[in-house]
């Protein structure tokens, strides 16, 4: 059974903050930031290492919020 993390506590919107896009708490690190640092090809070492304020946890929190993200997209019948 896979569990799924609650990011809710590390990710949060503030139209004040990066224009409202989703950003870990606590930092100007938007989610999209982190997928993109990650699709990219860098390892969460990596990511860590240049954005010491980052965790392992707030990586997976970024990874868990696109996850639900994607659950939640409408999907377009083919044709």
């Amino acid at each position: 059974m896979v569990t799924t993390m609650d990011y809710r506590d590390r990710i949060v919107v503030d139209p004040e903050i990066r224009f409202g896009k989703p950003c870990v708490r606590g930092t100007r690190i938007s989610v999209g930031d982190v997928l993109s640092y990650l699709a990219s090809g860098m390892t969460e070492q990596q990511v860590m290492a240049d954005f010491p304020q980052l965790t392992n946890e707030n990586i997976r929190a970024c990874l868990a919020f696109a996850a639900e993200r994607e659950r939640r997209v409408v999907k377009i019948p083919a044709g």
